[in-house]
């Protein structure tokens, strides 16, 4: 039987609720996202928690290419090999559930060209669901960060998720009364006053 070519996957777009849920969580970072670790949409604290992913001129924002390329990432990360290995294994377990998505292999392949510790992990062949899990992260703004890591899924998005890093949702929450709370809350200042200045700009231009 011929082998089945490689495809490239429909560009994936967030319906409007998913962003307004995105919008309505306030105490805590959430990104929506797919299964090749692309960030297709963001709350504002999702967006200032990880803003350097999207000063990549490269599009969409991708959780894998900051890990492996950029070296800010080794700084962020407080234990960048867990987050490196962790990194990997996500992709390998979707490259199995669709070894012919032409948009996963060919970030596999960029990343096994640039990053030869990339290229060892990919070789190891572990994989691992990630869906729960505490980060411990530096954020330039704000300093040291332990975040408790949820991701959930949207039923009616196949392959799209939200985290409070598939349309995946994910979630980044501070225990409260926490000093990462206390640093969420700082961060969320931030953002809101950067928004103001780039709302303002807009406006001036």
């Amino acid at each position: 039987m011929a082998a089945r070519a490689r495809r490239r996957q429909p560009k994936q777009r967030v319906r409007p609720d998913v962003q307004w849920t995105l919008d309505a969580i306030t105490g805590a970072a959430a990104l929506a996202g797919n299964e090749r670790l692309d960030i297709l949409a963001t709350n504002p604290l999702g967006r200032a928690l990880f803003s350097d992913l999207f000063t990549d001129a490269a599009q969409p924002a991708n959780r894998a290419r900051y890990v492996f390329l950029d070296p800010r990432a080794e700084a962020f990360y407080a234990d960048w090999d867990r987050a490196a290995a962790e990194t990997v294994a996500i992709l390998r377990w979707a490259a199995g559930r669709d070894p012919h998505d032409r948009d996963l292999t060919d970030l596999v392949g960029q990343l096994a060209t640039q990053n030869e510790t990339f290229r060892t992990l990919w070789a190891a062949h572990n994989v691992r669901f990630h869906a729960t899990g505490l980060k411990h992260l530096h954020h330039p703004t704000v300093g040291e960060l332990s975040l408790s890591l949820n991701r959930l899924d949207l039923p009616a998005d196949d392959g799209l998720t939200i985290f409070t890093n598939t349309e995946r949702t994910v979630l980044y929450a501070p225990e409260p009364g926490s000093k990462s709370a206390e640093a969420i809350a700082l961060l969320g200042s931030w953002a809101a006053t950067l928004a103001q200045e780039q709302a303002t700009h807009a406006t001036d231009a």
